[in-house]
Formats: C-alpha cells, sequence, structure tokens
C-alpha cells in the first residue's frame, strides 16, 4: 500500500475510532429499512413527481447505497448515492437536519455507506434528488474507492484501469467501472434466460458429480485431488456429458446441467481453466433437431439480454472492429470438408489418408507444423481452425467431424470417417458442439480403444476408458441428441467482452508474490 493510501486509511480509522467512542459504531447496526432504490425515486415517471411541491413533501422516500460524491456549499450540503441500480442525489441542509448531523454527515468519506430518509425534490437546475431529513452511517470505508469522474462524453477518469488489478479486485472494478459491472450482469441473464428457455421446454435441471474417478466427455487434461478418508485420488470433471448420459439410460428424457468444469491447460483471451458449462440430452431426437433447438434457444437468449436477436461484437475480431450477426436470418450448414475446400482448394479427396492429406497441404503452403499432427482428423480440424473458422461470421453449423476426434458421436451410415456432429459458430466463435450421441456399446467401447491407442502414443487429452459408462449403455440407451454450450464464450460475443475473465466474476489469477 502506497504512503499516501496508508494516511488515508490512517484517517479513516480514527473517525472509526471517534464514531465508537460516541457509541456510534456503524458496524452493530444489522439492518436498514431500505423502501425504495435510486432508480425508483428518479424515475421521471414515478407518482411523486406529479404531484405540488407541497404535497412532495409529505412523500417519504428511504434509499440506501454508498456515497460516491460530497460537496459542501456554506449551510447546503450536495451528495451522491449509488445503489445497484443507479445513483439519486442528496440535498442536506444545516437547518434541516441540525447542526450536529450536518457536520457530522460531512465528516463522512466517499465510500461510506449509508442510509437516508427524505423527501423528493427538484433542485433549482432541475435534478431530481432527495431533499434529506435525516440519515444513518451504516458501514465506514477504511480504505478508499477509485470511483473516478464522468466527463461530459461519459467517458470514466480515475477508476481502477490496470486488469491486472481489476480481475484481482474483482469488487473495486464493480464499484468502478460501470462498462464491467453491465458485462458482468449481462453475462448472469445469459445464464437466466438459458435455464428459462430449457425449463419452458420441459427439460429438467438436474446435478451431477464434480469428483470423478474417471473424468470423460471431452478432450482434456483433468486436475487431480486426493480424498483422505477414501485415501484416493479423484479427478476434478472437464465435462459433464457422461453422467448426463446415465439419466438417459436410467428413463429421464431431457436433462440439463449449467455448472463449473476444470480443464488443466492454458489461459488465453478465450481460456480459463476453470468455467461455466451447459450440457443438456434429449432422447428420440437427432442432430437436425439439436440444429432447431439450438437455432431457438439463442435467439431467444440473445433477445433477453440485448433486447434484438442481433448481435454487434468485437469479440474475437482484430482490435477496433465489430461485426453485425443477425440471428433472425437462416443459418448456414456446412460440412467441414466442404469448408476447408473453400477456403483452401484442398479437395476432399485428398483427405483419405494422413500422408496423402500433408502432402496436399505441403504443396499448397498451409502455413502450421504439419509434423505436430499425428492423425488425419486432427490434421483435418487444424485446417478448420485455421482457415475456415476465422469467415465464420454469419450464423453457421460445421458438421461431419472426423470420426479420429469425435469419440462420442455417431458415424455417418454412408461414410464412417465421418461423423454426426456438428459445432456452431457466431462472428468467428465455436459457440457449442452437438451430436448424434453413440448408444451402440460396442461402437462405443471401440472408439474409446482408439482414443487408448492414442493414449499410448502420447496424446494426454485423448479419451480415457469408461467402464462404467459402457456398463451402463450396454443395459439400453434411446437414439439421443446431446448439446454443450461453453456458458462464458457465448457471454463474451453477446456482451461484446474483449476476454473470457471480463465475463467472469473471479477468474483464476496467478498468486501474487
Amino acid at each position: 500500500m502506497s504512503e499516501e493510501l496508508e494516511d488515508q486509511r490512517s484517517q479513516r480509522l480514527r473517525k472509526l475510532d471517534a464514531l465508537r467512542e460516541a457509541g456510534a459504531d456503524p458496524f452493530l447496526l444489522e439492518r436498514y429499512d431500505k423502501l425504495h432504490s435510486a432508480a425508483e425515486v428518479v424515475d421521471p415517471q414515478a407518482a411523486h413527481w406529479g404531484l405540488s411541491d407541497e404535497e412532495r413533501e409529505s412523500v417519504v422516500v428511504s434509499v440506501a447505497g454508498r456515497m460516491t460524491a460530497h460537496r459542501t456549499k456554506g449551510k447546503v450540503t450536495f451528495a451522491d448515492v449509488r445503489d445497484e441500480t443507479g445513483r439519486v442525489q442528496l440535498y442536506i441542509k444545516r437547518d434541516d437536519v441540525g447542526e450536529e448531523a450536518f457536520d457530522r454527515f460531512n465528516q463522512l468519506d466517499l465510500a461510506d455507506i449509508i442510509g437516508v430518509t427524505g423527501f423528493p425534490f427538484i433542485t433549482r437546475t432541475g435534478e431530481h434528488s432527495i431533499h434529506v431529513k435525516g440519515y444513518t452511517l451504516l458501514a465506514k470505508a477504511l480504505r478508499p474507492v477509485p470511483f473516478g469522474k464522468q466527463d461530459d462524453s461519459g467517458v470514466i477518469h480515475g477508476a481502477i484501469a490496470d486488469k491486472e488489478d481489476r480481475y484481482r479486485k474483482r469488487y473495486l472494478d464493480l464499484l468502478s467501472n460501470p462498462d464491467a459491472r453491465d458485462i458482468l450482469t449481462r453475462r448472469c441473464k445469459v445464464v437466466t434466460s438459458m435455464r428459462r428457455f430449457l425449463d419452458n421446454r420441459g427439460f429438467l435441471e438436474v446435478e451431477t458429480p464434480v469428483l470423478q474417478q474417471v473424468a470423460g466427455g471431452a478432450a482434456a487434461r483433468p486436475f487431480t485431488t486426493h480424498h483422505n478418508a477414501l485415501k484416493y485420488d479423484f479427478k476434478l470433471r472437464i465435462s459433464l456429458e457422461l453422467y448426463l448420459k446415465r439419466l438417459i439410460v436410467g428413463g429421464y428424457e431431457k436433462v440439463y446441467e449449467i455448472g463449473r468444469v476444470f480443464r488443466n491447460e492454458g489461459m488465453s483471451p478465450r481460456h480459463n481453466p476453470e468455467f461455466s458449462l451447459m450440457e443438456l440430452y434429449q432422447a428420440y431426437v437427432n442432430l437436425e433437431d439439436m440444429m432447431q433447438l439450438v437455432e431457438d434457444m439463442y435467439r431467444y437468449i440473445c433477445t433477453e439480454v440485448n433486447g434484438s436477436p442481433v448481435i454487434v461484437t468485437g469479440a474475437g475480431q482484430p482490435e477496433g472492429t465489430t461485426v453485425t450477426v443477425d440471428l433472425s436470418l437462416p443459418w448456414r450448414r456446412l460440412p467441414m470438408l466442404q469448408g476447408i475446400e473453400e477456403n483452401t482448394g484442398l479437395k476432399p479427396e485428398v483427405f483419405t489418408s494422413l500422408e496423402s492429406a500433408k502432402a496436399a497441404c505441403a504443396e499448397r503452403g498451409v502455413n502450421f507444423d504439419l509434423d505436430n499432427e499425428h492423425t488425419l482428423g486432427g490434421l483435418i480440424e487444424k485446417l478448420h481452425e485455421q482457415y475456415t473458422q476465422p469467415t465464420l461470421i454469419a450464423p453457421t453449423f460445421i458438421t461431419d467431424f472426423p470420426t479420429e476426434t469425435s469419440p462420442l458421436a455417431k458415424m455417418h451410415t454412408d461414410n464412417p470417417a465421418l461423423t454426426r456432429r456438428f459445432e456452431v459458430y457466431l462472428a468467428t466463435q465455436e459457440l457449442g458442439n452437438a451430436f448424434s450421441e453413440i448408444n451402440d456399446p460396442i461402437d462405443q467401447r471401440a472408439r474409446f480403444e482408439g482414443q487408448m491407442s492414442q493414449r499410448a502414443a502420447g496424446d494426454e487429452e485423448a479419451h480415457p476408458m469408461d467402464e462404467d459408462f459402457l456398463t451402463a449403455l450396454e443395459y439400453g440407451m434411446p437414439p439421443t441428441g446431446g448439446l454443450g454450450i461453453g456458458v462464458d464464450r457465448l457471454a463474451m460475443v453477446l456482451t461484446n467482452a474483449e476476454s473470457i475473465r471480463d465475463v467472469i466474476l473471479f477468474p483464476l489469477m496467478r498468486p501474487e508474490r
């Protein structure tokens, strides 16, 4: 802490000591009758603004919040109080509250939390305010808050700006950066509207284990933790999939879960090791049904969060640029190999073997290290990521993924090298992954065995063998469609956030030294 901040803290501590000596310790208070929000008081449509000045003096309003501004002019003090709904100005007159109370109010510090009662009042400059009749100090802020000041163009100056500080001290970020608070509030609304949509469609929300003996359902390295009583190392889940499918086996037909998953991987503007995932499974439907559900759900969420099914976002775009995505327009269905041909000229027939695909890529001058690609499916997906994905502005379903990289999706009946899987893309960002799920236990075992071979060859993210899940499949699972959505990435696009950390309240940070 700087010397200046330490001095301010010392001053505030002395004020707190004086309050306690006077029998006015704010921290002894447990509740306050907050009857109105700041927004309700200043709302031009509020009933009290339709009254005469004399009639308004009999109206009692009571608000509570943080004091964010304070200015005294002789026998009158103006102050601002902010709660979660916005700001309201206070007008305190010495003759109304008494000299002692007036002086005590002027000893308050910015960021102190106060409760105020009074009546609605319009100042000479026309600002809707509260004419204060009484106030209560509810909590003393012992450290100053960098609220900043808003200029005529709406830009905040002096607020906490360093991104590391903003993420580490998210409480200060929320207090001082209205844009950050707006993004995070809208991100919460993404989850609320997603849940409402699925509940209205008859899906049952469930909870499945976070600690798992076998962490499956995705290609990722798990975190490991030790259970002392059981003397066993468990893994933190990397996906929700396999337990939700067990529920389909158990007779549920429409289930979903929104929960945290954990992947022991690097960090980037699009990756946080702990993130929110929504997965749903519905019996007796296929991939096309999942496509329709995605279209309906994304339009619904976007309208709930942004007021229309249109997204204007810079998430994932070159700095300073935005793209507009209208979800109400038809969504394209694009097979992965067709997309690669459109963007590289490489025809589907060159992907009959890894060797022929690498030779064709080298001839085309592909700009990534081909030696690091050890499977044909991995090479195909890398080409898609490098060349097709950056072109996918309009809503697009990329279909027909390679079998090697899709160990939980049904094979195409006419081409066993491809699967019944799609990923959904908006504004170049991958925002969903869906399958017609494997319900053949023999096929599923063979896929897991293929993944184990990849694991033996050094692929730490290959899917592990899960005997209990295979046993569950042997009891019979109906044809099922499944969908997974990274909630944070969807929120990034909908809120125009620059980084996944901007839509996570408390992102993982390297410990401070």
